[in-house]
């Protein structure tokens, strides 16, 4: 009885924090005159990031900034413009920040192939690093001179008795 009473106010809690959770979403309604601008809206609006946020979309936030932008968005939707038309004027009003998948060009051109750029340089310092343990691990062969004074000093301490080296 003991467990139950503790299962049912766990999910009390996890029903409260979901209904709170929805109660932080946005909701705007815009009317399209056609679906497929819609469907266009909602891909672009996933696009563009929040300048205020920084790290959520238009569609997530609910700074008035990225309400503005919806609405600039819907706006430019309905008067026809196409989706290069209105990420060329988000960009040129806001900067490539704006976009999360920014274009390539010589500004970002580090962005996309870093990470490529780090996996080689990091492959290149493993090899090298392997390379140079494995030909530390290869024995070296003394040379006679040092053979010769190592069997003296083996003679020394063994007391004078004959030792092989």
């Amino acid at each position: 009885m003991r467990y139950c009473r503790c299962a049912i106010r766990w999910l009390s809690m996890i029903a409260l924090c979901t209904m709170v959770m929805t109660a932080q979403a946005v909701i705007e309604t815009y009317e399209f005159s056609d679906a497929n601008l819609e469907r266009r809206y909602h891909r672009l609006s996933d696009e563009l990031r929040c300048p205020k946020c920084q790290n959520q979309t238009i569609a997530d936030s609910n700074a008035p900034i990225a309400k503005d932008l919806r609405f600039l968005l819907h706006e430019q939707l309905e008067s026809g413009a196409s989706d290069d038309d209105i990420l060329s004027f988000m960009v040129a009003r806001y900067g490539e920040f704006v976009r999360y998948r920014p274009g390539l060009d010589s500004n970002t051109a580090l962005l996309w192939y870093g990470p490529l750029l780090l996996t080689l340089v990091a492959l290149l310092a493993l090899a090298m690093h392997l390379r140079g343990r494995q030909s530390a691990v290869s024995p070296v062969e003394p040379t006679e001179k040092e053979r010769e004074a190592l069997r003296a000093r083996l003679g020394e301490s063994n007391g004078g008795q004959d030792s092989q080296l």
